[in-house]
């Protein structure tokens, strides 16, 4: 049963780091010295879908972070 979880949170934890790379478009390391982030973005789409995807990912994540240390 522990090596289904650890499968799983291998599985999981590399689908968030793609969800992530994603997600992280105008945030290098840029925008730190030359601004960028002043205007306001809503996230419409597919960016919504990969933002909401991206947020469920991590609550399986440590559900079965927490799951996998109660065994």
């Amino acid at each position: 049963m522990n090596q289904a979880y650890a499968i799983t949170q291998i599985i999981i934890s590399i689908l968030l780091v793609i969800l992530i790379l994603l997600q992280a478009q105008g945030t290098g390391l840029g925008t730190n010295w030359t601004g960028g982030g002043e205007t306001y973005h809503t996230r419409k789409g597919v960016e919504k879908v990969v933002f909401i995807t991206t947020i469920v990912g991590v609550c399986l994540f440590i559900l079965l972070s927490i799951a996998s240390l109660m065994l």
